[in-house]
C-alpha cells in the first residue's frame, strides 16, 4: 500500500484510513488538498473555543465549524465522518489524555467539530517556489514546540503557541515568508525566525510533537503557529469530554489548497 498512498485522491486516502489501512502521518499526501486540524467538544464549551480562535487567528484559523451531533464536514469534504476519518485521535478527559484510531464510540448529540487550517496546506505552495520542506525529504512528521509565548485566553481556554518549525536555506527565508503569507487561513507568514531561544525553545532536536529534522549549514529555523496550539488549551481546560486528531495525523478535505490563497 505504501508506494500507492502518494498517488491517493482525498477521499480514497479518508477510506484507506477508516479501513485501517493508513494509520501514518499525512504531510505529503494528496499535494495539493487541504488537511485540517481537528477540535471536537461539547456545546457547552463550543463558544468559549470559538472565542479563542477569534483572538489567537495564527495558529487557530477556523475553516469550518460542524452543527452538534453532525459528523460530516459538508462544505470540506462531503461524505467524510470525523469520527474514523483521521489517521490517530487523542482522547482528552480531565487530567488524561488517551489514544484512539476511531471515536465512534464516544460520540454524542452535543459534541461541535472545528476544522483548523494546517500548515501542510502552504507546503506545495514552498516547494513550487523552490523552497525545500526538509520533513517531507526526511519522510517524517513536521516538529512541533510549545513556546513560552502565551496566548490570548478565553474562558477555560489558556496556553502557550505552538509553532512548527522548518529549516530555510537563509537566502531563500524572504520567499518563504512571501510565499506563506499569501495563505492566512492557514497559519500565513511566518511568527519568528531564526534565534530559538527567544521562543522559549532549548533543543531544536527535541521537538515536544513530531520529529526532529536535521538543520544544514546555512539553514535558518523558521517558525510558524501551529494548530496543536489549542491541543495545549485543551490540556489545560481539562474538559470532560473532547477530541483531537494527533498532531501531523490530520484530516484530509477535498478542498484544494490554492482556493485558500489570497493574491
Amino acid at each position: 500500500m505504501g508506494h500507492t498512498a502518494g498517488h491517493w485522491s482525498p477521499n480514497e486516502l479518508r477510506q484507506a484510513i477508516r479501513s485501517g489501512r493508513w494509520r501514518g502521518p499525512t504531510a505529503g499526501l494528496c499535494p495539493g488538498y487541504t488537511q485540517v486540524n481537528l477540535v471536537i467538544l461539547p456545546q457547552s464549551l463550543a463558544f468559549d473555543f470559538l472565542l479563542f480562535c477569534q483572538r489567537n487567528p495564527k495558529p487557530c484559523p477556523v475553516l469550518e465549524v460542524i452543527e452538534p451531533g453532525r459528523t460530516e464536514p459538508r462544505r470540506m469534504a462531503p461524505g467524510a465522518d470525523v469520527r474514523t476519518d483521521c489517521p490517530a485521535y487523542r482522547v482528552f478527559q480531565g487530567d488524561r489524555i488517551t489514544p484512539a484510531d476511531d471515536v465512534r464510540g464516544l460520540w454524542r448529540p452535543d459534541l461541535v467539530t472545528f476544522l483548523l487550517g494546517c500548515s501542510f496546506t502552504f507546503e506545495s505552495a514552498l516547494l513550487e517556489a523552490g523552497v525545500p520542506v526538509r520533513h517531507l525529504e526526511m519522510g517524517c512528521n513536521v516538529p512541533m514546540f510549545v513556546t513560552s509565548l502565551p496566548c490570548e485566553p478565553a474562558g477555560a481556554f489558556r496556553g502557550n503557541l505552538v509553532v512548527t518549525m522548518r529549516p530555510i536555506p537563509s537566502e531563500l527565508v524572504p520567499k518563504a515568508v512571501t510565499v506563506t503569507a499569501r495563505f492566512p487561513g492557514v497559519h500565513g507568514a511566518p511568527v519568528h525566525v531564526g534565534h530559538p531561544e527567544r521562543l522559549g525553545i532549548r533543543d531544536l532536536g527535541a521537538p515536544d510533537f513530531g520529529d526532529p529534522v536535521e538543520i544544514r549549514p546555512g539553514e535558518v529555523p523558521v517558525f510558524w503557529a501551529c494548530g496543536v496550539t489549542p491541543q495545549v488549551a485543551l490540556r489545560n481546560a481539562r474538559p470532560e469530554l473532547a477530541i483531537t486528531h494527533a498532531p501531523g495525523r490530520m484530516l484530509v478535505t477535498d478542498v484544494q489548497d490554492r482556493s485558500l490563497a489570497v493574491l
